[in-house]
């Protein structure tokens, strides 16, 4: 065994992490595995870059891994924990690290990070044990009547006049949050109620038709990169019936300017029904909110009522797009069963909390994998798909193509499964250090050819991602 060489090929690993070359890291250390598969450590470096391509199921294997090697090593359970309360799991992830103060008794930062860790369990249970279920549940957004809010006179943002919301009044609201200004909350309410009244009334899988010699553009996460969502209006235009768009889904959180995010497009989304359409992605889940930081922003801009507000409407967007017949677009990807059709899509009654399993759970967490045939998630959630599960998909509902988006990719795109999946990403230089570009993907018709556009990050006020996230999250990071 040529422990020298392993050894060389984890300093390598550890140069290319240090330098948010991730994939590059995980390549090195599964070398290094290759040639020493006991050492802990290898595993344990090879879970933490996992962690921060967000493959939180593949990072808990590794650690896993790491801990069967040598159950004293505390590094194991600590990235294991950490990789737990990313996906919210903060029961197992509590585990772990009672065993890393286990371990290390006298560590200081093993003593901190448990309590923190008690206290999130503790307050889960609490909102357990407090939590309204079923239908006992009042609506909140039934509750609210903005027309009764009051304007204070010193307020010289964006107003809307009346019930219609303009394109003046647009574009003075993308001036305001673009100096860091703030929209008023009567505002605020009646954009989110009015999209929420749209969106209630569309199915689960939504048809777009194109027609002859018009084009239409889809555009992946944003991730609450707002000044980049801004430089795609500046490349491709601002959303209009002539000018239409679909957002994939993963609007916020991550991102610390979300809410701006989110009041732009469901404002244009207000203006022109048909200008934008806006599929759900994963974090448009009250759970990911709590721990990426859009629960924490609303907070800090709004208020703790418009949290809730947000949790129903994100459950009324659709689950996915058809084009002209041909464009089957969603956020995550495809199922862990075959002969699943485009009907079975439309039954799916989305008006919930994603579940952790089935048809919605997949549609919004599954990601294509190079190999044939299904795989475990690198996420821990949803599944991998191969290319004979996409082109049997595609055959079986007459469809040309699958466009998804949930993963960042280093061109802002890429083109697998014989050219029939594209993932679109359009959060470039995601969360200040990926280094990646953006892209989206423009259609013509009738051929619906996809013509894909890159772009690179713009500069953005001096506020870092994840600046409202989960404290106890950013003790991991």
């Amino acid at each position: 065994m040529d422990t020298k060489r392993a050894e060389e090929l984890k300093v390598l690993a550890n140069e290319a992490f240090k330098g948010n070359k991730y994939n590059q890291a995980i390549d090195l250390y599964t070398q290094a595995i290759e040639i020493n598969s006991q050492n802990g450590v290898y595993y344990a470096n090879r879970a933490f870059a996992h962690t921060k391509l967000e493959e939180y199921g593949s990072a808990i294997q590794d650690a896993t891994k790491a801990i069967e090697v040598d159950p004293k090593y505390s590094k194991g359970y600590y990235r294991r924990g950490a990789a737990y309360l990313a996906m919210g799991k903060f029961k197992d992830a509590l585990k772990d690290f009672q065993q890393v103060k286990k371990i290390c008794p006298n560590d200081p930062d093993a003593t901190k990070k448990l309590k923190e860790c008690e206290k999130a369990v503790m307050k889960l249970k609490f909102e357990e044990a407090i939590a309204v279920h079923g239908s006992e549940k009042c609506s909140v957004a039934e509750s609210i009547d903005f027309h009764t809010i009051e304007v204070e006179p010193q307020y010289t943002g964006a107003r809307i006049e009346g019930e219609v919301l303009t394109l003046d009044f647009v574009k003075k609201m993308l001036d305001d949050f673009k100096n860091q200004k703030s929209l008023h909350r009567r505002y605020a309410y009646q954009i989110v109620l009015q999209t929420r009244e749209m969106l209630r009334a569309l199915p689960s899988l939504v048809d777009v038709s194109i027609a002859e010699g018009k084009h239409f553009t889809v555009c992946g996460d944003v991730h609450g990169q707002f000044y980049d969502l801004l430089n795609i209006f500046e490349l491709n235009g601002l959303p209009s019936e002539d000018n239409p768009y679909l957002f994939n889904g993963d609007f916020v959180d991550r991102g610390s300017f979300s809410l701006e995010v989110i009041l732009t497009l469901f404002a244009f989304k207000c203006m022109s029904p048909s200008g934008i359409h806006l599929a759900r992605g994963n974090h448009e889940s009250k759970n990911m909110n709590k721990i990426y930081g859009f629960e924490g922003e609303v907070k800090s801009k709004l208020s703790e009522a418009f949290i809730e507000l947000f949790a129903e409407v994100f459950c009324c967007l659709p689950l996915a797009h058809v084009l002209n017949g041909k464009v089957f677009i969603v956020h995550g990807g495809l199922f862990s069963v075959d002969g699943v059709k485009l009907s079975d899509i439309r039954k799916i009654d989305r008006f919930c909390e994603p579940p952790e399993e089935g048809l919605m759970c997949e549609l919004l967490w599954s990601d294509p994998q190079p190999l044939p045939g299904r795989g475990p998630s690198k996420r821990g959630v949803g599944l991998s798909f191969g290319g004979d599960v996409t082109k049997r998909f595609l055959q079986e509902n007459n469809l040309d193509l699958v466009v998804r988006s949930h993963e960042v990719k280093d061109e802002g795109y890429e083109i697998e499964h014989d050219g029939k999946l594209i993932t679109v990403f359009s959060a470039p230089n995601y969360c200040d250090q990926m280094g990646n570009k953006g892209a989206y993907i423009r259609f013509e018709a009738p051929d619906m050819k996809p013509n894909i556009v890159t772009f690179s990050s713009v500069p953005h006020p001096d506020v870092k991602p994840m600046a409202y996230a989960n404290n106890f999250l950013r003790m991991f990071s």
